[in-house]
């Protein structure tokens, strides 16, 4: 089979199409054809080996563990290991695997969800990550509430485009913030209110909000602290290192008068993609899709990622469902 191979950290021309041995599911595993995959910030990460964390953390220290990038898909299950009892052959299905960038790959059932009906395979390959770290930090770290106030930051990313509707869904009065050429889609996201970030800074406008969510953390904790209201929660869940430490160390001193502030890393959860499966089958939530690449062309579509200027998600289609 064909997949995305890197066998050393470094830039995305480091990644090369080869042929792999097509992988063979354990008893608690299933075999996924792959139809599509989606990009994150999470590869580029694993595959220039930045911030140097992400090396002690499991990825490997001087070079990957893991030579094939890809963590979102969407396709069929082909076949399942003896001990799952969840899926079938011929299932649809979508989740977050390793190895995804590939024509096949195996994931322990549990990472996987059944595929929205109404979502084409690219469609639900744009929804996993993005979509349960955009619901994590909300419904459970945020602890939103109907009817509270909620600032996203970064509304038009990966992560911003499913925030603005997951606050939304779950009651909340969004103010999305973004460039200008983006202020419609926010709108059309469901957003209440917009703001133009070349035009106003939102954290000295004397608006204040019940939650702060960061999808892109390119402001001080103090800067986002003076957005909140006494008693409000910041989240950051995308952002460089030096903010996200920031966030760690100093974000809840910054933000003074009981002010709360935290970092989501967002996990796998199986109960999380039947969540979304929900608000997706019930119109209140969609994948924002920005452009789509072919697997030959992985490296420009990483590339394209970390260059931090996509509106919604990037796609690779890996098959066609007829194929």
């Amino acid at each position: 089979m064909k997949a995305a191979v890197f066998t050393r950290y470094g830039p995305p021309k480091t990644i090369q199409i080869e042929q792999v041995e097509k992988p063979t599911p354990r008893d608690d595993e299933v075999l996924v054809k792959v139809l599509a995959a989606s990009v994150n910030a999470y590869d580029w990460h694993m595959l220039t080996g930045k911030p140097f964390l992400v090396r002690l953390t499991g990825s490997g220290f001087l070079k990957p563990k893991g030579t094939i990038l890809g963590a979102d898909v969407s396709g069929r299950v082909e076949a399942v290991g003896k001990s799952t009892t969840q899926f079938h052959p011929g299932d649809e299905v979508y989740g977050t695997v390793d190895g995804g960038f590939a024509e096949y790959v195996c994931a322990p059932e549990r990472y996987l969800s059944p595929k929205p009906a109404n979502l084409s395979f690219e469609e639900a390959a744009a929804v996993p990550m993005a979509g349960y770290t955009a619901l994590q930090s909300l419904r459970d770290r945020a602890k939103l509430r109907p009817g509270q106030r909620v600032l996203i930051n970064g509304a038009s990313g990966g992560v911003g485009t499913f925030a603005v509707q997951v606050a939304k869904a779950l009651g909340g009065e969004v103010a999305a913030v973004c460039s200008t050429g983006n202020l419609e889609t926010a709108r059309s996201l469901g957003a209440d209110h917009v703001i133009d970030y070349t035009k106003e800074d939102f954290s000295r406008s004397g608006q204040l909000y019940d939650i702060v969510y960061a999808a892109n953390g390119n402001r001080s904790p103090s800067a986002y602290g003076r957005a909140l209201t006494p008693g409000g929660v910041y989240v950051i869940s995308g952002g460089t290192t030096s903010q996200l430490f920031q966030t760690i160390l100093l974000g809840r001193l910054a933000s003074g008068r009981g002010k709360k502030a935290g970092v989501m890393m967002a996990k796998r959860n199986q109960g999380d993609l039947a969540f979304l499966k929900g608000l997706i089958e019930s119109g209140k939530v969609r994948p924002v899709i920005d452009r789509r690449y072919t697997l030959d062309r992985t490296a420009e579509a990483v590339g394209y990622v970390c260059e931090g200027h996509a509106k919604g998600k990037v796609v690779i289609t890996v098959a066609t469902p007829a194929e």
